[in-house]
């Protein structure tokens, strides 16, 4: 006698492809989100080692410093994010450390460090201009990079960059004050903050 031979049927295998695209559709987003968080740990470890340049600088100096050639602030190659210790035209700073090109480009007027173009080209849908320009005004109400007037004044530095090819920017901040995030569009609403703890006040992530 013949042997039957068993198989799947269409409507078997149509089930399987379908449960596979359902599994698909949850874990492929939730990767990209993964993968787009841990980008932002370089953000979070190169703030806390500006943070640690401007304290080392502050103690020897006895005062704040808005170059990061000044403080010895120059984090390795194949950075996502730009990074900036003041604003430009302010605490004498003029220009971004130049990685566009196979050399560093800096220089005694660098008040920060552009994002690594030679290594990750351009993020769509943004220029190269837009994620290396001054951080507009503080989601959290944190303060902008820089030195902030008065007796006692507040170092405050600033990350941005752009980690999941959207239409939104990530910044993070950190400060040598104590700081409570403001509402709105910060990321970190209400949050108290302390002095040399990075702070998320626009998550690209979660946009």
């Amino acid at each position: 006698m013949k042997k039957m031979m068993k198989g799947f049927t269409l409507i078997e295998l149509m089930i399987v492809v379908a449960i596979i695209g359902i599994l698909a559709a949850i874990a492929i987003p939730n990767f990209v989100k993964f993968q787009a968080r841990s980008k932002q740990s370089e953000a979070k470890a190169n703030l806390k080692a500006m943070f640690t340049a401007e304290k080392a600088f502050s103690a020897e100096k006895d005062r704040y410093s808005g170059l990061v050639g000044e403080i010895g602030f120059s984090p390795e190659r194949n950075n996502r994010y730009a990074y900036f210790a003041s604003l430009t035209g302010t605490n004498g700073g003029t220009t971004l450390e130049n990685r566009q090109n196979i050399a560093n480009g800096g220089a005694a007027t660098d008040y920060g460090i552009e994002y690594d173009s030679f290594k990750y080209g351009l993020v769509a849908p943004f220029t190269l201009a837009a994620i290396n320009a001054d951080p507009g005004a503080s989601p959290c109400t944190t303060g902008l990079p820089g030195i902030s007037a008065g007796a006692s004044p507040v170092w405050t530095g600033m990350a941005q960059g752009q980690v999941d090819n959207d239409a939104q920017l990530d910044l993070w901040s950190i400060s040598t004050g104590n700081r409570t995030a403001g509402a709105g569009a910060c990321a970190s609403a209400n949050a108290n903050n302390p002095g040399g703890e990075p702070l998320v006040e626009s998550n690209d992530v979660n946009q």
